[in-house]
């Protein structure tokens, strides 16, 4: 049984000028594919199960990294839009309740990813009450092991950024909240925190 790199959902220009085709090109077909490759390596063809339960169960060190970081990459994917979208009625309302509104909600975003120090992520979360929460992790940590459910996500990994934006991380951040996020993918994952429904997950090995 083994991993598989999830194609992108969209082509490499669907997300220019915010991200190019070339950062694509390396990020997803480079980074994102040595993780999984990684993984598959290390765990020898043993069925596993789900990426999550692969994760849940690592424990810290290399099974760990590469499986959380091949679960981010795919979710990360998949919560960018080359269609402009937004906040469905329910997840508005819990943003202006938590946040004061989108513009607020984008500047605790982006302030939580400049100040993460060095290689990590940024994500929007929400508990199983629906309270909603900004919370950073480092390297290849997930809110898969923390009991939070992902709403959106942005990679400050440099190899995210750098060929598109150089060392301004800020800018990255602010175009990608700005024209990027997948509202719809947040909303179905509102609804499965506040359900306990099965919210996104990885493909499954084959």
């Amino acid at each position: 049984m083994t991993y598989k790199l999830p194609d992108l959902p969209y082509a490499y220009d669907a997300l220019e000028p915010t991200i190019s085709a070339n950062t694509l090109r390396f990020h997803h077909d480079k980074h994102h594919a040595a993780y999984v490759t990684a993984l598959n390596g290390l765990l020898n063809g043993d069925d596993k199960g789900s990426l999550e339960a692969v994760i849940k169960d690592a424990g810290p060190g290399k099974v760990f990294n590469n499986a959380a970081q091949a679960w981010n990459h795919a979710f990360f994917w998949d919560g960018l839009s080359p269609t402009k979208t937004a906040p469905g009625a329910e997840l508005a309302a819990a943003i202006e309740q938590t946040f004061g509104g989108l513009d607020g909600l984008k500047e605790k975003f982006v302030a939580e990813g400049i100040g993460h120090f060095g290689s990590g992520w940024v994500w929007l979360v929400s508990d199983a009450s629906g309270a909603l929460k900004i919370i950073s992790t480092h390297d290849a940590d997930s809110p898969v092991t923390h009991g939070v459910t992902a709403l959106a996500v942005a990679d400050v990994w440099e190899h995210a950024y750098y060929l598109d934006y150089q060392n301004l991380r800020k800018g990255f951040l602010e175009a990608v909240f700005d024209n990027l996020i997948n509202w719809t993918l947040a909303d179905s994952q509102y609804a499965a925190a506040k359900s306990g429904a099965q919210g996104w997950a990885y493909p499954a090995p084959e």
